[in-house]
């Protein structure tokens, strides 16, 4: 009999889990894989150990930034000396800063867009968005309809297109235009989510971020059971019995650290209120197909380029430089997401490298076909993740069954990047998420 049984050794799981070890209380994680991270994980391609899922953290992401710190996890700068590339549906420019060169007219359109978004996010509580002022309004458009009718530019409307399938893993079709904004109002802004230096993509860790995970299931040590899925989440004789495969696990209380559109193939019984079943219904990952590309050198940087690329249009909508932190290993990182994904998700191992390719040489030169190695992640394949980056919500969700998303229902309590606070669907958020949880669960423990 334990005190609490943690499902999912993700962030959020093992940040829960270690919080109330510190605190004296018996723990058990249970982790459906054969690893520890969730949606970090690290691979290997010619020689380097790359990370295939999230790997940025930001000065605004204190608990990233202080684990780090506690782990003695060493962190550098993302490079991003030099100017970027736009790719604007085949037409190809460079431009320094944080906008991309537009015409003025354009540019104009595009910062007052900008500066909408911001300011309608700002306006939205982080905790009970639902009871924001124009909640339901808002919760009945799509981000798409809002941006069709908001935003006169076709090409400012296809930046922005770009901006949000790399922040969502999704169309703005998919998304609720109040489950938008309030994501973006917890990462600070649109900049904030979408730029390298003092933003979100600021720094990468030397080991990888994986090794944050790793590190922290090595504090819990054997409390740490991989390979085992949970079945069942059964609430009796005042407790909890978790069924896996490999036995029962009974405890106090229990936290769920997976995600909803996961947690949602378990059984529970009692069956679980309406509201949350109806909400991890509705939630369903983003796609993601997150590619490396490696060189013998990193060449972008001899014609003075940064290694981000913009595209608005085709199977790749944002690049950088990924190269390691003693330069040993150059390599370019990208996302295929939304549709595209979708798509490149159809492909053979050879033709996915060949639309990168493709990609990559209009935007920096012949030279990117000599690759030393290419690996690429589809996230929607992942038996136990299904996509990526997170999970959103469609139009008239997050009104409805939002209230659902952190109540805990009777033993059983939640936590993940989706259900944060702060830098929802980031690391950071999963982290937070964590606190919260074991927060909850110790306050009610004997």
């Amino acid at each position: 009999m334990h005190e609490v049984v943690v499902v999912g050794g993700g962030l959020a799981g093992l940040t829960a889990a270690c919080r109330l070890v510190q605190r004296g209380r018996d723990v058990v994680v249970l982790e459906a894989q054969d690893r520890v991270g969730g949606r970090t994980s690290a691979e290997a391609v010619h020689g380097a150990s790359v990370d295939v899922g999230g790997q940025w953290i930001g000065p605004g992401q204190r608990r990233m930034v202080a684990l780090a710190v506690e782990l003695d996890l060493p962190t550098f700068p993302t490079f991003d000396t030099g100017r970027k590339v736009l790719d604007l549906a085949g037409t190809v420019t460079t431009y320094a800063g944080s906008i991309p060169s537009l015409p003025p007219h354009q540019l104009a359109v595009l910062q007052a867009t900008i500066w909408r978004i911001d300011s309608m996010a700002a306006k939205i509580p982080a905790a009970n968005p639902w009871d924001s002022p124009h909640a339901r309004a808002w919760d009945r458009r799509t981000l798409a309809g809002w941006m069709a009718a908001s935003i006169p530019s076709r090409t400012v409307r296809d930046v922005m297109r770009a901006a949000i399938r790399v922040i969502f893993g999704a169309e703005p079709e998919e998304l609720s235009l109040l489950h938008a904004l309030w994501y973006i109002g917890q990462g600070g802004g649109i900049l904030s989510l979408a730029e390298i230096r003092g933003a979100a993509q600021d720094s990468r860790f030397v080991d990888g971020a994986h090794a944050v995970a790793i590190a922290l299931a090595r504090r819990l040590g054997e409390r740490v059971r991989l390979a085992e899925p949970v079945g069942e989440v059964i609430e009796e004789d005042g407790g909890v019995r978790v069924v896996t495969a490999q036995g029962d696990h009974r405890a106090a209380r229990a936290i769920i650290a997976v995600p909803p559109h996961m947690a949602v193939r378990m059984h529970f019984s009692p069956a679980l209120p309406p509201e949350r079943d109806a909400l991890m219904q509705r939630m369903p990952m983003g796609a993601t197909v997150k590619f490396h590309a490696l060189y013998d050198r990193p060449f972008w940087r001899d014609a003075d380029l940064s290694g981000e690329m913009v595209c608005t249009h085709g199977p790749v909508s944002v690049v950088f430089d990924n190269t390691s932190a003693d330069g040993a290993h150059a390599a370019l990182v990208g996302f295929c997401v939304g549709a595209a994904a979708r798509r490149m998700g159809s492909l053979s191992p050879d033709d996915q490298q060949a639309a990168v390719t493709e990609v990559l040489v209009r935007g920096f030169g012949p030279r990117a076909q000599a690759m030393a190695g290419f690996l690429a992640k589809d996230w929607a394949a992942d038996p136990w993740a299904r996509g990526c980056p997170t999970a959103g919500m469609p139009a008239g969700v997050m009104s409805i069954y939002g209230p659902a998303l952190r109540r805990p229902c009777g033993r059983v309590h939640w936590c993940g990047t989706e259900t944060a606070l702060e830098w929802t669907g980031y690391m950071e958020g999963a982290v937070e998420s964590g606190e919260r949880a074991a927060d909850e669960v110790f306050a009610l423990l004997a």
